[in-house]
């Protein structure tokens, strides 16, 4: 683990190199998470270095003292920021609210990518009411409510389920309740035409949280954007199905930097 200082505090993350000539990758957990979601596609790391990854807050990283909502999300901007100029990253990846702190970064900051893979997300994620209420009052209940069927997994082995359930109550319920009130209030609808680089929506054909339509609308409304569907995979694809994920994820940045290699 290494760490970068920035804005009074400091955030943790992961490099896995084998080796590999491609650029880094960097990747984005989503609510309540930690960058342990990421573990399956060290396998990558023969081709890229793989960087991942704890929001503040999560993981070994410190945490803000901010609302929900914009002020939180523009906190893990900075976060992700930090560790894409101290990794020299090319390519961002992000799932659920790491795909929106992706597009809030793509849309607001200057930055100089190469591509982007949003996972699992939207321009808009609103949070059902009632699952607010349990991340609030009852947070047993609301793990139990994402582990349902074809919502965080759509068939997962038991240890999967058991290690995701963990990370969520480790990361605790106010920073993932926080998480869930910050996606409710995201809606970039109306700025997506703002984002330049090549982007893949992918998506679990069994997500129920962020369904295909999602998915669909990021592709639509992007101007260089693809779309990929993976089999049996909700809401974490590249955690319930990483072999489909990595494989699309190659197969993107292999189209995108022969093209531009053509393209000089």
């Amino acid at each position: 683990m290494e760490t970068v200082s920035h804005h009074g505090r400091e955030t943790a993350y992961e490099v896995a190199d084998r080796g590999g000539d491609g650029p880094p990758i960097c990747f984005v957990h989503g609510s309540g998470g930690s960058r342990d979601v990421w573990s399956a596609q060290h396998r990558l790391a023969d081709r890229n270095p793989i960087v991942t990854l704890d929001l503040s807050g999560h993981g070994d990283s410190e945490d803000i003292d901010a609302r929900a909502g914009y002020a939180t999300l523009s906190a893990y901007v900075d976060d992700v920021l930090a560790v894409l100029e101290a990794t020299d990253s090319r390519v961002l990846v992000g799932n659920s609210l790491g795909g929106a702190v992706a597009l809030q970064l793509l849309i607001e900051r200057d930055t100089d990518l190469d591509a982007a893979v949003l996972v699992g997300t939207g321009a808009r994620l609103g949070v059902l009411e009632d699952l607010l209420d349990w991340l609030a009052n009852d947070f047993e209940r609301a793990v139990e409510f994402l582990h349902g069927s074809d919502r965080l997994f759509h068939d997962p082995e038991p240890e999967l389920e058991e290690e995701s359930q963990d990370q969520l109550r480790e990361t605790g319920q106010a920073v993932t309740h926080r998480d869930f009130l910050t996606c409710h209030e995201f809606d970039v609808r109306d700025d997506l035409g703002a984002i330049d680089v090549p982007t893949l929506a992918v998506y679990g054909e069994h997500d129920q949280l962020t369904p295909p339509w999602y998915h669909e609308y990021l592709a639509e409304e992007i101007d260089d954007a693809w779309i990929a569907e993976l089999e049996d995979a909700a809401h974490l694809a590249m955690v319930e199905q990483p072999t489909a994920f990595n494989a699309a994820l190659t197969e993107f940045l292999d189209i995108v930097f022969e093209r531009d290699e053509t393209e000089e």
